[in-house]
C-alpha cells in the first residue's frame, strides 16, 4: 500500500476495529472526490468511520443530523440582510467545507434532501442567483439505516446515482469485537483522532490519482460491465454511463492506494460492487433468484470477459 496511504489507514483503525476494506473503499471515494453512503443497521459504527476518516485529514469538516424538520437553508445557507450596510449577506450552511457528514440522510425531507443535489453534482451552492463554489476537495459522507421505515424518507435514484460508492460495515467477529468492547474501557478510544494528513497533501494525492494509466481494454471491460446490467433480465433498470466514469475513477483510485500506477481488472473487480450496486433496480426476476444487487452483480460480472492483459 502507499505509504502515506498507510498513515491515514491506520490512524483510523486506532477507533474502526477489523474493517480495513470498508476503510480503503473509503478512502478511494475520498480519492476520486465522490461521495460515499454508508448503509447499515445501527450501532456497527457507520458515524465513526466517516468522523475517523475526516478527522484524519486537517480540513473543515462538518456534521449535520439530518430530521424530518431540518431545511435546506440548514444545509446550504441563506441570505439575510445586514442592519448596517443594508446589503444582503450570505450565512454558510453545513455544506460549505471539506468533509460534510450527513448523518441518517434518509430521515430528511424531499425539500432538504434535493438541496444535496446541486452541491454533490457540481460542488458549488446556488442561493439569490449568485453561485458559489465549495472549498476543494469537498465529500458528503452520508449514513441511512436500511432496516427502519418509520421516519424516514426514500432516497430518489438521482441522488442515489451521485454517490460514487455504497457500503456497508456488517458485523464483527468474535475476536474484533472482543477488542472493541475492551479498547471501549480505554479513555483514547472515544477521542477525537489527530489529522496525519495535511489538504494540500490530499490534494496532491487526488492529482496522483489521475494519472493513473487506464488502458483501453480496462476501460472496454468497465463499459461491457455497466452494459450488461442494461441487458440482464435480472434488472429493471441497469446502470448508466455515469456509472461507468464512477467505475474507473474508483478503480484507478484503488489501484493508486495498492501502491500502483496504473489499472488492472482485479481493481475493477474489487470496486463493482460498491460502484454500481445503489445504481440497479431488480426486476422480478433477480428479486426472487438473489438476495441483494451485490449478487445480481457478481453473476452478471461472471459472464463478461476480463482482459488478460
Amino acid at each position: 500500500m502507499n505509504e502515506r496511504l498507510e498513515t491515514v489507514v491506520e490512524n483510523i483503525e486506532k477507533v474502526i476495529v477489523g474493517k480495513r476494506e470498508a476503510i480503503v473503499k473509503v478512502l478511494c471515494a475520498m480519492l476520486s472526490e465522490g461521495h460515499i453512503l454508508v448503509e447499515d443497521v445501527p450501532g456497527v459504527g457507520k458515524t465513526r468511520l466517516i468522523s475517523a476518516l475526516a478527522n484524519s485529514v486537517d480540513g473543515q469538516y462538518n456534521r449535520i443530523q439530518l430530521t424530518p424538520d431540518i431545511m435546506p437553508s440548514d444545509i446550504v445557507g441563506f441570505s439575510m440582510i445586514n442592519n448596517q450596510t443594508r446589503e444582503l449577506e450570505y450565512r454558510a450552511g453545513a455544506a460549505m467545507c471539506n468533509f460534510l457528514l450527513a448523518d441518517e440522510i434518509n430521515r430528511a425531507s424531499p425539500k432538504a434532501q434535493s438541496s444535496l443535489l446541486e452541491i454533490m453534482e457540481e460542488h458549488q451552492i446556488s442561493l439569490d442567483s449568485v453561485t458559489m463554489p465549495l472549498p476543494k476537495p469537498f465529500m458528503v459522507m452520508a449514513t441511512e439505516n436500511p432496516v427502519e421505515t418509520y421516519g424516514t424518507y426514500h432516497l430518489p435514484e438521482a441522488q442515489m446515482d451521485r454517490f460514487l460508492m455504497r457500503i456497508s460495515m456488517g458485523y464483527p467477529s468474535y475476536e474484533d469485537e472482543f477488542d472493541i468492547v475492551r479498547r471501549s474501557e480505554q479513555p483514547y478510544f472515544n477521542e477525537q483522532l489527530s489529522p496525519v494528513m495535511t489538504l494540500d497533501e490530499l490534494l496532491e494525492h487526488i492529482e496522483n490519482v489521475k494519472k493513473v494509466t487506464c488502458t483501453d481494454s480496462i476501460v472496454s471491460y468497465v463499459i461491457r460491465l455497466v452494459t450488461a446490467t442494461r441487458e440482464s433480465d435480472l434488472v429493471s433498470l441497469g446502470a448508466s454511463p455515469r456509472a461507468s466514469i464512477a467505475l474507473l475513477k474508483a478503480a484507478k483510485s484503488y489501484a493508486y492506494v495498492q501502491g500502483r500506477d496504473y489499472v488492472v481488472p482485479d481493481d475493477v473487480k474489487f470496486m463493482m460492487e460498491p460502484v454500481l450496486s445503489h445504481r440497479l433496480i431488480l426486476s422480478p426476476k433477480g428479486k426472487s433468484a438473489y438476495e441483494s444487487a451485490g449478487q445480481v452483480i457478481e453473476q452478471i460480472a461472471s459472464g463478461v470477459e476480463a482482459p488478460t492483459r
